[in-house]
């Protein structure tokens, strides 16, 4: 991001504080948190029962099913523990157009989503990805990581073109965690369907962020010009007409549809994000309508 420009406002950040990650479904965590697990502890939620082992704790024996039955039943609660949180950041060339830049809109945007999972003692980790993956934030968990979160996402420039599915299928198969995958892009990339399937076969819970510039999703382009790829530098001249436009924007819908039916078909969530829309409006309203925050 350019030197000087504040990540997130102050404000903004204490509503965030109001806000936590949800998952739909258990994830084993590595400490306490407060995201439900699928191991079986000593929360205030009780799950299920079994037969008395002899050294079992006392306490969480059920006497009055024991007056009952004469034998001994052990009450089980869900297990509290941390979520696992990766930010997967497409940090290729493409990311680097319109205004504001998508890469920008993409830093802050994982900024605040990052910080919601680290105020909640979730674990929390950055990965940017071009034609490969680019060296990632470690694991944070925290509020102690909060300023690695930051500094790690400012210092991030879009370079190289997009591999999409060969980056996350080596992220997916690196991964020494599961939980929730936060897909951030442009998906300007004909791959996309593998590299998102790679997450699923990984048992990650996926969310995809599909980022577009306001000038992709409305050009206001005129005349005869000469059209130049920012990753593959290939280039082609058009004449830029009402009837090419409207044929660029039907193009468009259709794209994005596709990427939303699949992502149903998976069950993972779909939004599709402007650039210049409201940071408080995605993260305050979208996210936590679709689910994803509450």
């Amino acid at each position: 991001m350019p030197a000087g420009v504040q990540l997130l406002d102050p404000a903004f950040l204490r509503k965030l504080e109001r806000l936590s990650l949800v998952c739909r479904k258990p994830f084993p965590g590595q400490m306490k948190g407060e995201k439900r697990s699928t191991r079986r502890g000593s929360s205030v939620e009780f799950t299920d029962y079994r037969e008395y082992i002899p050294g079992d704790d006392l306490r969480y024996v059920d006497w009055n099913m024991a007056a009952r039955s004469e034998r001994f039943y052990l009450k089980l609660f869900v297990e509290e523990e941390d979520l696992f949180l990766a930010l997967l950041v497409d940090s290729s060339r493409s990311m680097g157009f319109g205004e504001p830049r998508k890469i920008d809109y993409a830093i802050r945007l994982a900024a605040a989503v990052g910080y919601i999972g680290l105020v909640n003692y979730d674990r929390v980790m950055v990965q940017p990805y071009s034609s490969s993956l680019r060296k990632p934030l470690p694991v944070q968990r925290g509020r102690v990581g909060i300023a690695p979160l930051f500094a790690y996402l400012q210092q991030l420039e879009p370079a190289e073109r997009t591999d999409f599915a060969v980056a996350l299928h080596r992220f997916a198969a690196g991964a020494q965690s599961r939980g929730l995958a936060m897909v951030i892009s442009d998906f300007f990339d004909p791959n996309w369907q593998e590299g998102l399937k790679a997450l699923f076969a990984r048992g990650f819970q996926v969310t995809v962020l599909h980022l577009l510039a306001p000038d992709e999703m409305e050009p206001t382009l005129r005349g005869d010009l000469r059209i130049i790829d920012s990753e593959t530098s290939e280039n082609r001249e058009l004449s830029i007409t009402p009837q090419l436009l409207q044929r660029y924007r039907q193009t468009l819908e259709g794209f994005c549809n596709e990427i939303a039916t699949y992502c149903r078909r998976y069950g993972a969530d779909y939004l599709r994000v402007s650039a210049d829309l409201s940071l408080e409006e995605v993260a305050l309203r979208s996210l936590r309508k679709m689910g994803l925050l509450r």
